[in-house]
C-alpha cells in the first residue's frame, strides 16, 4: 500500500489511544527472532523513487516456489493445477455469500458444497462429510475429539509414523482438553509396530489414528492394524492422502469410523504451506457430532432441486453448550476450486493420476538408488514420497542442491528414528523424466564430486 506519512503529533495521539508510551512497546510482545535489530540497511537521503527502485532489487533475490523444481512433500504437494481451476472459479457466478445462511440467496455457494462433500464421500467410502476444514491438522484433531465424546473416554493412541505438524497441532488441542497421548512406535520397516500396538491399544482408549500413507510415505499395513484395534474395542480414525485413494484401499473398506485428510493437492497452490484444505467424514452414527456444516439435497414446492444447511453444530447456529466445535471457516474457496479439480478429472482422471504419481516415484526410487552413497532405508511399497538415506549429512545436501534450484525434500532427523542423512524426497504427477534426472544428478555430484553430463 501507499506509504502515508504521520506526524509526531499523530503517532502520540494513537499511541495514546492504545495505551501505549513508545512505538517499541507497540511491538515488544513479538519475540526478539523475528525483530529486526538493526536500522534497514539502505542509504539515507533517497528519494520516494530511488527507495521503491532498492527494495525492488532486494525483493528480486527471493524466488517464487514455481521458480524452483520442488521435491517437498510431507503433507503440501508441488502438482499440476489445469488452468481451467482459476478460470471457473473466478467467474462471477461464484462470486455469491460466504457464508450461507440464506439458501434461498446461496444456492451456488450450497450447490458447490453439497458436491464437495459428495466427492469426499466417494472417496473415503463413508456416509456423510461436512464442509470443511482448515487443514488436514485440524481436521484430525476434531475427528478425535468427536470419538473422544462418542467413547467417553480420554485417551487417544498416534502412531510414531504421523505427520510431526499434525501431531503438534492434536497435542496442543488434547492439552487443553485434559486428553492423554500415547503414541505406537515404529517398527523396522518404517511402518506401526504390530506386536507393541496389542500392548498399547486397552479398553481405556477411545481411537487410534492409521495415516495411509504415513509421513515416510509408506503404506501402512491398514488391515492388520484396523483388526487389532477393533479387537480392543477402539475406533480407527483414518488419516490419509487423498490422490492415493484412487489407488489404495478406501478408509471404509477396513472399518475406519472417520477419515481425514489434506485436499490441497487438488488444484490449490502449495503457496510455501498454504492456504490449506482439510475434509473430514464419518459412518452415518457419527453426524451429529462432526463440527462445521452439513448441506443437504432437497426438493422445492415447485419440485426443483434445492440446497439447504441439514446439520450445524457450531455455537454460531444452536445453544453453546450444545456445540460440538467452533471452527468458524468452511474454507468455501478452497473446497469450490477442489470441487471444479475433481470434477474436470472424473474417476477415470483420477486413477489416472494415482497411477502416475506410483509410476513417477518408482522412477525416482530407482534411480536415485544407483547413486554411490544413497541407500533406501525402508523397501515396503510407497506413494508420493520416500526416505532416502545419504552417507552425509542430508541438510548439507539440502542446501547444495537450493543453490541450484532445487528444493530438495525435508530433513527427517530425530523423527521415527532416522538420522542425519535422511531425507524424505516427494515426487508428484508434475515431475519429468528431466527433472527425476537431475535430483540424481544432483545427489552424485554432492556425494562423489562427479558431475554427470
Amino acid at each position: 500500500m501507499p506509504y502515508v506519512p504521520h506526524s509526531p503529533a499523530d503517532i502520540r495521539a494513537m499511541l495514546a489511544e492504545m495505551g501505549q508510551s513508545s512505538i517499541d512497546e507497540l511491538f515488544d510482545h513479538l519475540p526478539d527472532n523475528v525483530r529486526l535489530q538493526r536500522p534497514l540497511a539502505m542509504p539515507d537521503g533517497l528519494t520516494e523513487e530511488e527507495v521503491r527502485r532498492y527494495f525492488g532489487q532486494v525483493a528480486a533475490r527471493n524466488h517464487g516456489q514455481g521458480e524452483l523444481l520442488s521435491f517437498m512433500g510431507g503433507g503440501v504437494y508441488d502438482a499440476i493445477i489445469p488452468a481451467a481451476c482459476d478460470a471457473i472459479v473466478s467467474r462471477s457466478e461464484f462470486l455469491t455469500a460466504y457464508t450461507p445462511y440464506q439458501p434461498e440467496v446461496s444456492q451456488g455457494t450450497l450447490q458447490a458444497i453439497y458436491e464437495w462433500q459428495t466427492f469426499i464421500c466417494r472417496l473415503t467410502g463413508l456416509d456423510v462429510a461436512n464442509a470443511s476444514m482448515y487443514d488436514g491438522s485440524t481436521a484430525l484433531t476434531e475427528a478425535l475429539s468427536v470419538m473422544l465424546a462418542a467413547k467417553r473416554k480420554k485417551t487417544i493412541v498416534l502412531p510414531e509414523t504421523l505427520n510431526p505438524r499434525w501431531r503438534r497441532v492434536v497435542g496442543t488441542a488434547m492439552r487443553g482438553e485434559g486428553m492423554t497421548i500415547l503414541e505406537a512406535p515404529v517398527g523396522p520397516e518404517g511402518t506401526t509396530d504390530l506386536q507393541a500396538l496389542t500392548k498399547i491399544l486397552t479398553k481405556d482408549v477411545a481411537a487410534f489414528v492409521i495415516p495411509n500413507p504415513n509421513y515416510l510415505g509408506l503404506v501402512e499395513p491398514v488391515d492388520e492394524l484396523a483388526r487389532i484395534a477393533t479387537e480392543a474395542g477402539v475406533a480407527v480414525v483414518a488419516a490419509v492422502n487423498p490422490v492415493s485413494l484412487s489407488v489404495l484401499k478406501a478408509p471404509s473398506e477396513y472399518g475406519a469410523a472417520l477419515a481425514v485428510g489434506e485436499a490441497q493437492p487438488f488444484g490449490i497452490n502449495p503457496g510455501w504451506g498454504g492456504p490449506l484444505l482439510g475434509f473430514l467424514s464419518c459412518a452415518d452414527a457419527h453426524k451429529r457430532r462432526i463440527p462445521g456444516r452439513i448441506v443437504g439435497r432437497t426438493k422445492d414446492n415447485r419440485g426443483n432441486d434445492g440446497y439447504v444447511l441439514t446439520l450445524q453444530t457450531r455455537e454460531q447456529h444452536i445453544r453453546r453448550e450444545k456445540a460440538t466445535s467452533n471452527i468458524c471457516s468452511n474454507q468455501g474457496l478452497n473446497a469450490l476450486r477442489a470441487t471444479v479439480y475433481l470434477g474436470m478429472l472424473g474417476a477415470g482422471g483420477l486413477a489416472e493420476l494415482g497411477e502416475a504419481n506410483l509410476i513417477r516415484c518408482a522412477a525416482l526410487r530407482e534411480r536415485v538408488a544407483k547413486v554411490p552413497g544413497v541407500s533406501l532405508p525402508f523397501a515396503g511399497p510407497v506413494f508420493n514420497e520416500f526416505v532416502i538415506r545419504l552417507n552425509k549429512p542430508a541438510a548439507d545436501f539440502k542446501a547444495f542442491a537450493r543453490k541450484r534450484g532445487v528444493l530438495a525434500g525435508l530433513l527427517l532427523d530425530g523423527f521415527a528414528g532416522c538420522g542425519t542423512g535422511d531425507l524424505l524426497v516427494s515426487v508428484t504427477e508434475k515431475r519429468t523424466a528431466a527433472e527425476i534426472e537431475k535430483l540424481g544428478a544432483l545427489l552424485n555430484e554432492f556425494l562423489t564430486g562427479k558431475v554427470v553430463d
